[in-house]
């Protein structure tokens, strides 16, 4: 059996990699289509400055696009190095559309992306837009085929396990592609990104005005943000209710987690404002209660139940049972591929086969498992409950901060001078964090919230490692935790450096800080 301490010191590290590469995609997402609004009004007025501004953000942009690829590589190599197992499992599944997303969008973006920074002398304005509209198309649908792939984790559909082959097999590629957890995980992600985005721009812009630095660059690039933002956080918003609808529909677990609800309602159920979860006595101490609301979130009904963490451990309990005899049928048909009774048995109970290996966790064959072994597998199947409580409120809580800021800024670039509303630029600019906090946050309830399962039902994660050796892992985490930090480093220095020289970076000769500087750019 496979060490409880190498599955997490290989969790950890994914984890400590993708949370890494998260600080950079986001940014990417988003910034793309900020370029394409830009670009797009240099295109109909002809106006400079609107030139200046897709160049300067571009230049941030780039920055933040090769870090990002340089931290992404290296997550896909792990799936051979670290997640062995799951590769053979699963891997003519999950490749698929990782292959498609390198050949489809990561050479698209990658070409397109050279051509944005050195085709302004060599393009027409037109043709020059649609390359920075390409580059935005080839950036969101890397990120589609990914969250497709992600997807399928959380929600595997259009696959079935062979048992001659021991491995999952793709039956219906189209079932996988309009997943609609992946769907909608697709645009919840790609909307957090241009939340992202357009706080970045806002702050920024908003630095300026403080500052009284390039001042009407700095309005414009406020105006577009706060628009752009405002539209962005209510698109999170709503989408965001789409993707809890999906989590309801497919992941029953993961949403009685997220919402500490221990016992099943009468529907509709109520919403846990706040609470204390007490996961050692199975119930909250004290909650805050908002009738109706997750029923209607999680169901969108007034008439269906959301079963609690009690009622899916019993569910949980059944299918262990019953996977246990897919798990003794299966060897059986290991010795003996001819063994019609097995077979049968097998196909009987082969739709619970993930929950019979939830107990290889404990025992190798099925014939050792006690009753203490099926309650501790049973147990395994909840995710701890209370930091997925708290982290989905603190998201929410975020997004909420987010709402306020963009419906305050949009509303004041329409109603006076940006640059005379100080409080409202000091906000904006305390605000930068904040979006990346909420994505990493959003990050850690998604793949947390799956836990144990790497293949959600149908592999666990402790099946799912490579046979390495803990020595191995602490090395090659030690490796990859100063590697990014130094990427992160260089990433934090570049963005600091270029934001503070601002569009004078360009060498115009429109504005501060570059040697050529005859007045404010005006036009």
């Amino acid at each position: 059996m496979i060490s409880e301490q190498l599955v997490d010191l290989s969790r950890l590290q994914f984890a400590v990699t993708a949370l890494y590469h998260f600080l950079f995609v986001p940014l990417t997402l988003g910034m793309v289509w900020i370029l394409v609004v830009m670009e797009s009004v240099y295109v109909m007025t002809g106006k400079a400055v609107y030139k200046d501004m897709t160049r300067f953000w571009g230049k941030l942009f780039g920055i933040n696009f090769a870090l990002g690829v340089t931290t992404g590589i290296t997550m896909e190599f792990q799936f051979g190095t670290n997640w062995a197992y799951y590769s053979h499992y699963v891997g003519d599944i999950f490749g698929a559309p990782l292959a498609i997303e390198g050949l489809m969008a990561f050479f698209l973006e990658s070409t397109f992306i050279g051509l944005f920074f050195f085709g302004w002398d060599r393009l027409s304005r037109p043709k020059h837009l649609m390359v920075t509209l390409l580059m935005a198309v080839g950036t969101n649908l890397s990120a589609l085929w990914i969250l497709i792939a992600n997807g399928w984790m959380q929600n595997p559909v259009g696959a079935e396990f062979n048992y001659t082959t021991m491995r999952m097999e793709l039956v219906d590629f189209w079932a996988m592609l309009f997943n609609p957890d992946a769907q909608a995980k697709f645009v919840h992600t790609v909307s957090a990104g241009y939340v992202t985005a357009s706080t970045f721009v806002l702050s920024i812009s908003a630095w300026y005005l403080l500052k009284g630095q390039d001042v009407e660059f700095a309005k414009r690039s406020f105006r577009v943000a706060s628009a752009f933002g405002l539209a962005s956080v209510l698109s999170v918003i709503v989408l965001g209710d789409e993707s809890g609808y999906t989590v309801g529909e497919a992941q029953q677990t993961k949403l009685a987690a997220m919402e500490a609800m221990w016992e099943t309602e009468p529907a509709p159920a109520s919403f846990n404002l706040v609470a204390s979860p007490n996961e050692a006595a199975g119930k909250n101490n004290w909650a805050v209660e908002i009738p109706w609301v997750m029923g209607l979130i999680g169901t969108r009904s007034t008439t269906r139940e959301i079963p609690g963490i009690h009622q899916i451990k019993d569910k949980n309990r059944i299918r262990i049972l019953s996977g246990m005899q897919a798990v003794q049928a299966l060897e059986q048909l290991r010795r003996n591929p001819q063994d019609a009774a097995a077979k049968q048995n097998f196909e009987a109970h082969k739709a619970d086969l993930g929950f019979g290996l939830l107990l290889k966790k404990y025992v190798v064959h099925m014939d050792e498992v006690t009753p203490g072994i099926l309650q501790k597998a049973v147990d395994d199947t909840i995710p701890r409950v209370t930091p997925m409580f708290w982290g989905f409120r603190a998201m929410v809580g975020l997004a909420a901060l987010l709402l306020a800021l963009f419906v305050t800024a949009f509303i004041g670039t329409l109603q006076t001078r940006c640059e005379d509303m100080r409080w409202l630029l000091k906000w904006a600019l305390w605000m930068l964090p904040a979006p990346w906090l909420a994505c990493e946050l959003g990050w850690f309830v998604a793949e947390y919230g799956r836990q144990p399962w790497t293949i959600y039902g149908v592999l666990p994660t402790h099946l799912s490692v490579s046979t390495l050796t803990p020595g191995n892992l602490y090395g090659s985490l030690a490796g990859f935790v100063g590697f990014y930090t130094l990427l992160l480093v260089v990433e934090m220095y570049l963005m600091v450096k270029f934001a503070r020289l601002g569009p004078g970076s360009l060498g115009t000769g429109r504005y501060r800080n570059e040697p050529s500087t005859t007045h404010p750019v005006a036009a």
